[in-house]
């Protein structure tokens, strides 16, 4: 017997028509009740836009991934008119962040047209007073943390967010949500991160359609594979099941005033 699950983040454009239609068939069998569908960038956010008015189950938030290059600068002006027009439609503000991982690749890329940008939606989301979500792991996110609070944002949500122990007191003390993916059921450094965090600041997720290893090796990443997350959490926690799933719930419904 499933309890009702939202998917925080999830790039729901980048699957298969096919692949979209199959997941939006099997929600009401495993109970999601919603996906967060983050974008890329302005077709992105376009496409799910889209996907929103087919079928409003899709919660569609509207930002630039950084994993990729800098575009031209009415690329991103055009992005944030995107943004303003359809606020009431969008969830939220996202993806947004900074590259660590394409830097890893091309150590020469600078960070700060990067930050430039992100600061630039960081502002927006509180203007719009909408949330937002980031892409902020190992070195970047204290950076991240302090454009937050330069602007006083609350509701900000680190999604698969991998830190240092300070990084994460600090985005503790701050309020700020994490999300957890379906590697928490193999990866000891999400195992750890799970440990530490707050349950009452914690969210599930799948970033589909990236895929996993374990139990979902060459598997298609959905929505299911958050039930086997939050049984792995409540181990984790040393908490009941029914408990984590009402929690992790609650949380979602909350943050995203859904």
């Amino acid at each position: 017997m499933f309890h009702s699950i939202i998917d925080a983040h999830i790039h729901f454009d980048m699957y298969k028509e096919d692949e979209r239609k199959e997941i939006l068939i099997d929600m009401d069998r495993y109970k999601v009740e919603a996906l967060i569908s983050v974008s890329k960038d302005l077709i992105s956010a376009k496409n799910n836009l889209e996907l929103y008015y087919q079928d409003k189950r899709v919660k569609p938030a509207f930002g630039f991934h950084p994993e990729q290059e800098i575009p031209e600068e009415q690329i991103i002006i055009d992005l944030q008119h995107f943004v303003e027009r359809h606020q009431k439609e969008m969830i939220a503000v996202g993806e947004v962040g900074l590259p660590y991982y394409l830097r890893q690749e091309q150590p020469s890329i600078p960070l700060e047209p990067y930050i430039v940008i992100l600061e630039a939606f960081i502002k927006q989301a509180s203007a719009l007073n909408k949330p937002i979500v980031l892409h902020a792991v190992y070195d970047d996110a204290p950076i991240v943390c302090s454009l937050l609070e330069k602007y006083s944002i609350k509701k900000a949500h680190f999604h698969w967010f991998k830190g240092d122990s300070k990084t994460i007191e600090q985005m503790i003390q701050n309020g700020y949500f994490i999300s957890i993916t379906p590697d928490v059921l193999y990866e000891k450094e999400i195992q750890e991160l799970v440990r530490q965090y707050p349950l009452t600041q914690m969210m599930v997720e799948t970033d589909g359609p990236w895929p996993f290893e374990g139990k979902f090796q060459n598997q298609l990443t959905h929505p299911k594979m958050i039930h086997p997350s939050v049984n792995k959490i409540a181990n984790l926690k040393k908490m009941s099941e029914d408990d984590v799933y009402q929690l992790i719930y609650k949380n979602t419904k909350q943050f995203y005033s859904l």
